[in-house]
């Protein structure tokens, strides 16, 4: 009895490797909004860390989280170092590639609560006289993050938040003055 109880649990276990295994290893999480302004309002927002602050929901996760900005202010080559508690963790973006008004690509290398590295875009597409912002994050699934992805959705999680910000950034960005 030992032995069928043992096998089945084996059995078990290799089944849920290889469904594991078979998860996509690239994911990619997209939201947008519509935001009454032209791009460079939200644009500025986006390619100044030090503005983050104001609407970006990682922000709100550790009320104590420090901050550090070596390096240039805005643009590309800008860094921003963070040190939180578990929920903030702990890790450095750095802004790859900036286009006026179009663009902003950012590195994210996380230390903790894990370590990985994705990228996070900022697109920013003219409708009429508004700007549509889209805000995606992508990157590569290890094992863990795929057998935990069977669980939890990712997408819906940080969805969630990415829509929050885009909230705030829409605030923001209508509150500034047209020029």
């Amino acid at each position: 009895m030992f032995k069928i109880i043992l096998l089945v649990i084996v059995a078990v276990l290799v089944v849920f490797a290889i469904v594991v295994a078979l998860q996509p290893s690239h994911f990619r999480i997209a939201r947008s909004i519509v935001i009454d302004a032209p791009p460079a309002a939200a644009f500025a927002q986006v390619e100044d860390f030090r503005r983050w602050t104001a609407w970006s929901p990682f922000e709100k996760l550790d009320p104590n989280l420090q901050r550090s900005y070596p390096g240039l202010a805005v643009g590309e080559g800008a860094i921003y170092d963070w040190v939180g508690d578990k929920n903030a963790g702990e890790g450095r973006a750095t802004i790859l590639e900036s286009r006026a008004g179009d663009r902003v690509r950012i590195e994210l290398a996380f230390r903790k609560p894990f370590q990985a590295t994705n990228f996070a875009e900022f697109v920013f597409k003219p409708v009429g006289d508004k700007t549509e912002v889209t805000w995606s994050m992508s990157g590569e699934r290890n094992f863990m993050f795929k057998a935990v992805g069977l669980f939890m959705s990712m997408d819906k999680m940080l969805g969630a938040q990415f829509e929050d910000g885009l909230k705030q950034l829409k605030t923001i960005a209508e509150s500034q003055p047209r020029g």
